[in-house]
């Protein structure tokens, strides 16, 4: 996996270039309709298809009190492109103010001055997207730059599920109210966060059921809750049981909302690791306990729920 951070490094990707340009928060299956376009393009034609996207997402510097919560952090991104999509080359363009004063016009003259002799052959897009300084840049602006400089356009049309046009903004939405089968259906894969091994208190570990803490990264999550989960990373695989909330029972008062999972099986440490968790079923709400001594009792009645959905 080749993973690019600035443009000018276009030119050691073998040409010529097929681009699929855009945000691709989630990359659901309108994002995989365009990703596809340049795969296909570069094995009709030859060349090489490069992922073209952007971190931190744009409304974060445009707008920063809307910024939304992500579908797929930056690495989360890569791991799905790659294993995935089949995608080798992937070029994250540091999105800041300065590149944000970039017309529509001058981002894609850098793109094609960056890239290799044999240049750019295709750019894909969504056909309503918009970029550059005040959306200067658009599918028309594209075409004929296109003309100008040499490269072909597909401006691939919006994917729509029963009407319904597929947004990374309806996919949070199913996420927040724990709508797994809607949120599937418009990513075309189960819904999965990715997140680091943090530690923690390790108060799992004095009733006999250690945890892993998981730093989402600003990841969409679910509705509070116990679920019945599957989490892979560190060259392994689990079944487990996780808790996703404020930890009533052990916390004095209300903090952000933690992800900690109980993994059959587990028997090493993996901090530092990164760990992708699917949400399998909803168990229960969380609850504030009277003590661990209870807490401990409802986990293990947890454990034996989150075992018999694998049954």
């Amino acid at each position: 996996m080749d993973v690019l951070f600035d443009i000018a490094d276009l030119k050691r990707v073998p040409g010529p270039l097929h681009l699929a340009i855009g945000v691709f928060d989630g990359l659901h299956i309108g994002h995989q309709a365009v990703i596809n376009e340049a795969k296909t393009s570069a094995a009709e034609n030859g060349g090489t298809p490069v992922v073209v996207t952007f971190d931190p997402h744009p409304v974060e510097v445009l707008s920063p009190r809307n910024t939304p919560r992500l579908l797929t952090a930056p690495v989360h991104k890569i791991r799905l492109l790659h294993q995935k999509f089949g995608i080798s080359h992937v070029l994250v363009i540091a999105f800041h103010e300065e590149f944000a004063a970039l017309t529509g016009e001058e981002f894609v003259e850098a793109l094609v001055a960056a890239a290799p002799d044999s240049g750019i052959e295709k750019i894909c897009v969504g056909e309503n997207w918009e970029f550059g300084k005040r959306r200067s840049g658009n599918l028309a602006l594209l075409q004929d730059l296109g003309e100008k400089l040499g490269f072909t356009v597909n401006g691939i049309e919006t994917v729509e599920v029963n009407g319904l046009r597929v947004s990374s903004t309806r996919i949070r939405e199913a996420i927040s109210s724990g709508d797994f089968a809607i949120a599937k259906k418009l990513l075309g894969r189960d819904y999965t966060v990715v997140g680091t091994v943090i530690e923690g208190k390790k108060n799992g570990r004095t009733i006999g059921f250690p945890t892993a803490n998981i730093d989402p990264h600003r990841e969409q999550l679910p509705p509070t809750g116990v679920y019945a989960v599957t989490a892979t990373g560190a060259g392994d695989g689990w079944n487990g049981v996780a808790n996703l909330g404020y930890r009533p029972t052990v916390e004095e008062e209300k903090m952000r909302r933690l992800l900690e999972v109980n993994l059959f099986g587990l028997n090493f440490e993996i901090y530092g690791e990164e760990l992708e968790i699917q949400f399998v079923k909803f168990l229960r709400p969380e609850m504030k306990f009277d003590g661990m001594k209870e807490l401990k009792a409802q986990i293990s009645k947890d454990v034996e729920s989150a075992r018999a959905v694998w049954a």
